[in-house]
């Protein structure tokens, strides 16, 4: 700790536009909370970073330091790796702003930016982004992860979408990464993660949706092996504008709910259609007729309104805890399994969900780009969620037991952005035979792992 007592940060307010919090400051506590409320971490310093002079500042002076470093751009990251302890923070959450070029179909976003911004600004043009289901959720992690959600089976994951992007090095230096310039370090942060440097901004493809046909439909639990059975051969050979994924969940006591499902445990599929409302009316009519919902929301609706649909139910400041794993079929030994343990939901805010990825995801090869797993039918994630830090032990223990049970029938790996920190084995596993060409480009543009708070890819060190 005595090293980092030197560290002038008088000179570095004073070199940076945006702010510099350090403990003791009145925003300091504020400002190092994560979307995870489980992660309680104290960096040294935080680095509010107003443009890219400014991240280009903090990572010299982090090296100069010998500070660890982590990088936040919307703090939504399952393991916190928004923020790191005794280290500097790269808040990149000033650098929100985005710019759509209608005739192009593209649209640029900075690193701060959320996809409710990127949501806000392409709505009005009639376009879209492929991103996730939650708008809160920051653009750079969910794309450098790999991004998947409603549009997914329609235009491909957010990486699919990413034409360019800019970043800092570890060495300070600015470099922009897209097909024909640093295209290693294009590939590799397709789905690698923030391994190889801080991206201030992207220039994502952007395709045309406005008004979906979506939202919920909701049975009783004992419905759910025959849902799942049917949803199975469904999703495999549904055109590509079709999208659902499947859930458990207890009924919010919402207004859009009816009194008496409230706090029901209940199964659940939520669907975005980009058809057209004839389309999608005879896409999903075999279901209502087979499966005659006890609830169905389904209708026309604004794609912002559905991405942000989730949002209330999951503010900041939720105690989470993570599970994961991709998934190629559902038998019914997995489907018992998963009845068990929906049984045993915890609370409303614990859920378990199934996002399909072939369609348009499944065409790119799996070794296109970082992101592995082409070949999996779904992406499933288990978290176990509660407001009260008393009830971690509850919603824990009830996540890793259901994906204890889970994982001898999955496909392996999982998806990077709904991992915990769970080790060097499980990354590998989640890039499988991309993991040695991952640490190949790492050792080109950050061989001291400098980079290291991250779903880690360490350098190679046959380079």
């Amino acid at each position: 700790m005595e090293m980092l007592e030197t560290i002038d940060t008088q000179s570095f307010r004073a070199a940076l536009r945006g702010q510099v919090i350090e403990p003791g400051d009145a925003d300091y506590d504020n400002a190092r909370k994560v979307y995870n409320a489980m992660i309680d971490r104290k960096p040294r310093l935080i680095a509010r970073c107003a443009d890219v002079a400014d991240v280009m500042n903090a990572v010299c002076l982090a090296q100069k330091n010998g500070l660890t470093v982590s990088i936040r751009g919307g703090g939504h990251n399952a393991a916190g790796l928004g923020v790191c302890d005794d280290g500097l923070v790269i808040d990149l959450s000033p650098m929100r702003y985005t710019h759509v070029d209608p005739k192009a179909g593209t649209v640029r976003a900075g690193g701060g930016s959320t996809w409710a911004d990127v949501d806000h600004a392409t709505h009005p043009f009639g376009l879209a982004v492929p991103s996730g289901i939650i708008s809160s959720t920051g653009v750079g992690g969910l794309t450098l992860g790999g991004g998947m959600g409603h549009l997914t089976r329609r235009y491909g994951l957010t990486i699919d979408n990413l034409i360019a992007a800019d970043l800092v090095l570890a060495d300070g230096s600015f470099v922009t990464a897209n097909e024909w310039q640093n295209e290693d370090l294009f590939w590799a942060i397709r789905g690698g993660g923030g391994n190889f440097g801080v991206v201030t901004s992207f220039l994502f493809r952007a395709h045309p949706v406005h008004t979906n046909y979506g939202g919920p439909m909701l049975w009783p639990l004992e419905d759910a092996p025959k849902i799942l059975r049917w949803y199975q051969d469904f999703i495999r050979e549904a055109p590509d504008e079709v999208s659902a994924f499947f859930a458990f969940l207890r009924v919010p006591p919402g207004p859009h709910f009816p009194e008496h499902l409230h706090l029901q445990k209940m199964c659940a599929m939520v669907w975005c259609h980009t058809g057209g409302p004839e389309k999608a009316e005879a896409a999903l009519r075999p279901i209502r007729e087979m499966f005659p919902p006890a609830l169905d929301l389904c209708g026309p609706i604004p794609h912002p309104a559905l991405q942000s649909m989730f949002d209330p139910i999951y503010p900041p400041g939720l105690q989470w805890y993570w599970k994961a794993d991709f998934i190629n079929e559902i038998s019914d030994r997995a489907i018992n399994l998963h009845m068990q343990h929906a049984q045993e939901l915890p609370n409303m805010f614990s859920t378990m969900h199934l996002y399909p990825v072939n369609g348009a995801a499944a065409r790119v090869g799996k070794s296109d780009t970082a992101w592995s797993y082409r070949d999996a039918t779904w992406a499933q994630v288990i978290v176990g969620v509660d407001p009260d830090p008393a009830n971690r032990d509850i919603i824990v223990k009830w996540a890793k037991s259901y994906w204890d049970d889970l994982h001898p029938h999955s496909a392996g790996g999982a998806y990077v952005n709904f991992m915990m920190d769970e080790g060097e084995d499980r990354v590998k596993a989640s890039y499988r035979d991309n993991y040695s060409r991952l640490a190949t480009v790492k050792s080109r543009y950050d061989p001291a792992n400098f980079f290291r708070v991250n779903q880690n890819v360490p350098p190679s060190r046959d380079r």
